[in-house]
């Protein structure tokens, strides 16, 4: 039977429908908000996989191209790998459910999230994490739901809960929010320099809402709920517990006192480790424990006892791993123009984790191309995280990117992002490429360092410098201590990693995932103003090595030059085919990318190469004007008549024998030849649009010769019988306006000259 439930959110209803679709899956919900649906499935294996020691959920989340009315691109037209956007949206679901599992559940778990529609308003990824919870709620499936996700903007000083696509452009802020009824989940997001006080605000606002949508779950848990499966965790053997409690504790309770280094610490455990199994295995029979892993046992043991030591120190002593009280923050070193063929580059390093950023500038020819569900854009802002397994010392194989480091240069692509120049202002496509070199803790806030470090070093006018800082907590009943700068162990075995990037002004990206079943926005409050003061101090390392962009950009890079042309003249520079524009890239040796305004970038890497571009293509688009002088190519002779020449790109007019020059010329193959340049003057555009062209008018007068005497532009002349010829583009004696041919004695058949056509009569009967 099919059941719904309903809601109004943003203007639009919001429904989650059930016993429609996929009816086999343990859950299966189809969530719809306007005209987007998704369909979230939800669905458990039969045994628990024991051989793993940690939760096995997996998320996918797809775009169906047909949800949007389009075909996929693509040789194959169908979908293929997961885009980053789909992997993104993947990652939004998954922080916020795993927490909700029981410790301990061992049985592979997927969710899958498919749109099905998407109606270019109301956004999918939300939908699709509400659904994950819903259908998780009405399965057999232990979870310790609901919760809900929600994404706010803000328009005009005005909060908005999943605002509309339109809504979300004009926002100064996006933060996407998930929690149960009592407390935050998960929270990542952007903003233009917000405050901590905005931000808390910006929560506050989710969490209501977030509580309405887990009402709804609710309802529809009480209609159509299955019975939850009977869960009990694993328990540890007893008597192997307290052996290793006796042999280890209090050498762990010295050990986390030592305030010893990463590298340091994995010695003496793995040192440990193998003394401490050695002891157990020699004290327990395999006959007593047959389906028993020791070393997995021991391991679990030992790492339960190491978590305790540590988070009692940190809660009553105030003392970290590394000695450290709560709020420092590790040594810092940042150096700028370590390569020296990069346009820039940075080496940041705190404490054991270093980034090492590059920054890269190219054309609009570079800019990244997005096919999803939206309308195709462009990006031209592109930030590359990579994790290799050296950074942490290990040994592992090297795939294509990981889910993790594309979500990790997602958060510092955010964050860096406000703070970009104007694309009109400085129209270069920015590649910052982030290679973690050591990682110890918050390598992606390192990368937002190393990140604007670079782009300072490559002259890109970086309105201020980002810095990022990763936030902890250890929370034991009514303690909590506020972690600031967290290493790796102590975000493997605290209760928060949140993380907060922004400028001096305000936060501008921030990502905060729970281990534990949320945290109180008291709590968020405290850690956003620890975490202020910790940004700002990294801030002022930063400004050491450099504190603003370089005056000018590398001389690697290329230069930008920016020229407009009428619209009607684009067809002309780009030429039949893409040949015009390409002859202008190889004579040039400059790229060139003409938009639809009429707008030219031409990027080269010296100032002669755009230079020739820029005079190719004015020379394309320049209009001809009477009175001006050109350089023209001789394209066509014609005897008799004159020659020719193109003066401007496309652009050819006649230049008439008689204009050649002051003297006679008998051929016009004598003066000029064809691909001969050619000075000339434009003396008149024609009401249709034809070039009349004189080179006689650029040449010296020869010496004597009166300025109304020379050859062609004198008047009546006397034949040799000493009669008076007319003027000389009208009568016998001189040259027709047409062909310019004169007369030469030849008899027509009346004896006389043709006036008609210029010839000179050779003594018969006048007309």
């Amino acid at each position: 039977m099919v059941q719904t439930v309903t809601t109004e959110l943003n203007g639009a209803e919001l429904s989650i429908e059930v016993g429609r679709f996929a009816r086999l899956a343990d859950g299966a919900v189809m969530i719809r908000h306007g005209h987007t649906m998704v369909l979230v499935t939800a669905v458990a294996a039969p045994e628990a996989n024991e051989a793993v020691d940690f939760l096995p959920l997996t998320v996918e989340y797809r775009e169906k191209a047909a949800a949007a009315g389009k075909i996929p691109g693509g040789f194959f037209k169908r979908e293929a790998r997961p885009s980053e956007k789909e992997i993104l949206s993947a990652r939004l679901i998954d922080r916020p459910i795993r927490p909700m599992f029981p410790k301990g559940w061992r049985k592979e778990t997927q969710l899958i999230a498919a749109v099905y529609s998407y109606d270019q308003e109301y956004e999918a990824d939300i939908l699709a994490c509400i659904g994950a919870s819903a259908a998780l709620m009405i399965s057999s499936l232990p979870f310790d739901g609901p919760i809900s996700e929600v994404r706010i903007g803000r328009v005009d000083g005005e909060l908005i809960c999943n605002p509309t696509h339109e809504q979300l452009e004009a926002s100064d802020l996006e933060i996407v929010i998930a929690g149960t009824d009592d407390s935050i989940v998960m929270v990542e997001g952007g903003a233009n320099e917000i405050s901590e006080e905005e931000f808390v605000e910006t929560l506050a606002f989710g969490h209501e809402n977030i509580k309405k949508l887990n009402q709804l779950q609710r309802e529809l848990a009480e209609l159509v709920g299955k019975a939850k499966q009977e869960f009990v965790p694993k328990e540890q053997p007893t008597e192997i517990a307290e052996f290793v409690e006796k042999e280890v504790r209090s050498f762990v309770h010295d050990q986390v006192r030592e305030h010893s280094s990463k590298e340091q610490r994995q010695l003496r455990r793995r040192e440990l480790m193998e003394s401490l199994l050695v002891k157990v295995t020699e004290s327990f029979s395999e006959e007593d424990y047959p389906d028993l892993d020791f070393k997995k046992v021991t391991s679990s043991i030992l790492s339960d006892i190491e978590k305790e030591e540590m988070r009692a120190m940190i809660l009553e002593e105030g003392k970290r791993l590394d000695g450290r009280s709560t709020t420092d923050v590790r040594d810092i070193h940042s150096e700028v123009s370590v390569l020296p063929r990069s346009h820039g580059s940075a080496l940041f390093t705190r404490g054991e984790t270093q980034s090492l950023g590059t920054a890269t500038l190219g054309t609009k020819l570079d800019e990244q191309m997005i096919d999803g569900l939206k309308p195709t854009f462009t990006r031209r802002f592109l930030l590359h995280y990579n994790f290799p397994p050296f950074s942490t010392n290990e040994v592992k194989r090297m795939f294509s990117t990981s889910r993790r480091e594309i979500g990790h240069g997602h958060l510092a692509q955010r964050a860096l992002e406000p703070m970009l120049p104007d694309a009109d202002d400085f129209p270069y496509t920015i590649r910052i490429v982030s290679d973690v070199l050591m990682s110890n803790g918050s390598s992606s806030m390192a990368t937002v360092c190393s990140g604007s470090l670079a782009m300072f070093d490559a002259g890109i006018p970086l309105k201020k410098a980002v810095s990022g800082i990763a936030m902890g907590l250890i929370k034991e009943d009514d303690k909590v201590a506020i972690l600031s700068d967290i290493l790796g162990d102590e975000d493997f075995l605290g209760d928060m990693d949140f993380k907060v990037a922004g400028t001096r002004e305000g936060i501008t990206a921030c990502q905060m995932d729970m281990k534990i079943q949320g945290i109180a926005l008291e709590v968020v409050q405290e850690a956003l103003q620890q975490a202020k003061g910790a940004r700002l101090a990294i801030l002022d390392r930063m400004n050491e090595a450099l504190e603003e962009p370089r005056p000018d950009i590398s001389p690697y890079a290329p230069r930008l030059t920016t020229i407009m042309i009428p619209v009607e003249s684009i067809g002309a520079v780009i030429g039949p085919g893409g040949e015009t524009i390409r002859k202008i890239g190889s004579e040039s040796s400059a790229t060139i990318n003409i938009e639809d305004d009429g707008k030219v970038v031409i990027a080269a890497l010296t100032s002669d190469s755009a230079q020739i571009a820029v005079d190719m293509i004015k020379e394309l688009v320049r209009a001809p004007e009477e009175g001006e002088v050109y350089t023209g190519t001789v394209k066509e002779v014609r005897e008799g008549l004159g020659a020719i020449v193109e003066f401007l790109p496309k652009k050819a007019g006649l230049l008439h024998i008689s204009q050649i020059d002051h003297q006679r010329v008998e051929n016009v193959s004598d003066v000029l030849k064809i691909g001969d340049k050619v000075e000339i003057k434009l003396l008149e555009i024609s009401s249709d649009g034809k070039f009349r062209l004189s080179r006689k008018a650029l040449l010296e007068r020869p010496e004597g010769m009166p300025e109304e005497d020379d050859y062609y532009s004198r008047g009546p002349r006397r034949d040799d019988r000493g009669r008076r010829g007319g003027p000389t583009h009208r009568r016998s004696g001189g040259y027709d306006d047409r062909d310019g041919r004169r007369g030469g004695g030849r008899r027509d058949d009346r004896g006389g000259g043709d006036r008609d056509r210029g010839r000179r009569g050779g003594g018969g009967r006048r007309y």
